[in-house]
């Protein structure tokens, strides 16, 4: 039986203006403590439990990278399959220094691609009058983006991109005649046992379910989002970060990361792990948005950052689609996993995790 942590986490809920807060960690493929404390919806008192559903944004990325993993180990498609090889017929339109972007370099932010910008807002809105399932809405996507000018040149700066994942994302899809959805769903959450996890709002429409994704007023009390079309990111951007799962799942999911492939099921290789958490390129961001780490190394759908208080440096990520914030460490030479959530993703959100995730490293991540 897991170590309970709802003593260590109820303090955060008074002091950072958190609805609920949820952790959990792992060590040698083991759950060793969880916690689950607070409300699903502010204003209420709906406890949360351990097999609630939490929304982890970003965090979502690293399930494409596997899928590019796997589809590589498959001969389906290579690390520097291009924009161009993938999609032939939109070449003559595509701006041509798009045609040469790779996917390795999407996966990693270096494909040249602005930051989001008001132009993939647009189409984002846009989106919504696009006929067909999620694969096609996402061509459409990729047609309309691909006559943009790149902002730099591909592999030599970093830009974190949410159309760059879309557009990987998007030829996982044109590769395997199937959504991106489909694939996680099959390939990754069904073989690893994750029963939880879905894509788009963590509750259902109509119902408290799940905890509520709360939006920050600017007088500091908070707003519940229901499940609905202002509830989460658009679907279409799915590849980048629209997937919930519990805590629990999540940490499953963290702890056979630490593995390196070598722990069932053997999705891939463990060079292919290897590969996918490797850094490729440093970075450093001024005034970074809560959930948005300020400096460090990316490799594919992963950070690695040093932080004062652990020796080793920690594979790790955040994700918040803006209502809600998770948080992911990874230190696979101890086999060690440590997942946070919460559902409101303000700067207070950002902090409560950072001094969480410290804590619990300090009680339970020192071999």
């Amino acid at each position: 039986t897991p170590a309970s942590l709802d003593e260590t986490l109820t303090p955060y809920l008074k002091s950072h203006n958190l609805p609920a807060l949820a952790a959990a960690v792992t060590r040698n493929g083991q759950i060793i403590a969880a916690g689950a404390v607070g409300t699903r919806r502010a204003g209420t008192q709906i406890p949360v439990t351990l097999d609630d559903r939490f929304h982890i944004g970003s965090d979502s990325k690293a399930f494409t990278a596997l899928l590019a993993g796997m589809l590589v180990e498959e001969g389906k498609l290579r690390w520097t399959s291009t924009t161009a090889d993938i999609f032939p017929e939109l070449s003559p339109t595509m701006n041509p220094g798009l045609r040469a972007v790779t996917i390795e370099q999407l996966l990693s932010h270096t494909g040249g691609l602005p930051n989001d910008n008001e132009t993939f807002g647009k189409l984002l809105a846009e989106s919504y009058g696009q006929d067909g399932n999620l694969d096609e809405m996402r061509y459409w996507l990729v047609q309309q983006w691909s006559r943009q000018p790149l902002a730099t040149k591909p592999g030599t700066h970093f830009a974190y991109s949410n159309m760059g994942y879309t557009f990987a994302g998007a030829m996982l899809e044109r590769i395997t005649k199937q959504t991106w959805e489909e694939l996680v769903a099959t390939r990754i959450f069904d073989p690893l046992g994750l029963t939880s996890a879905g894509f788009g709002p963590q509750s259902t429409l109509g119902r408290t379910d799940a905890p509520l994704g709360h939006r920050a007023r600017p007088d500091g009390t908070l707003e519940p989002m229901l499940a609905g079309p202002n509830g989460d990111n658009p679907l279409i951007i799915g590849p980048a970060g629209t997937i919930h799962l519990s805590i629990l799942d999540f940490a499953r999911w963290g702890a056979w990361q630490t593995a390196q492939g070598t722990r069932a099921p053997n999705l891939v290789r463990p060079e292919t792990i290897r590969k996918l958490q490797a850094p490729i390129i440093a970075f450093s961001v001024p005034n970074p948005a809560p959930g948005t780490p300020s400096h460090g190394q990316y490799c594919l759908g992963w950070g690695l950052m040093k932080l004062p208080y652990a020796r080793e440096p920690f594979l790790t990520h955040t994700g918040s689609n803006t209502l809600n914030l998770a948080l992911i460490m990874l230190q696979p030479k101890q086999d060690f996993a440590l997942v946070l959530a919460t559902n409101v993703a303000h700067k207070q959100a950002d902090a409560a995790l950072r001094s969480a995730a410290a804590t619990l490293y300090g009680k339970f991540g020192k071999a």
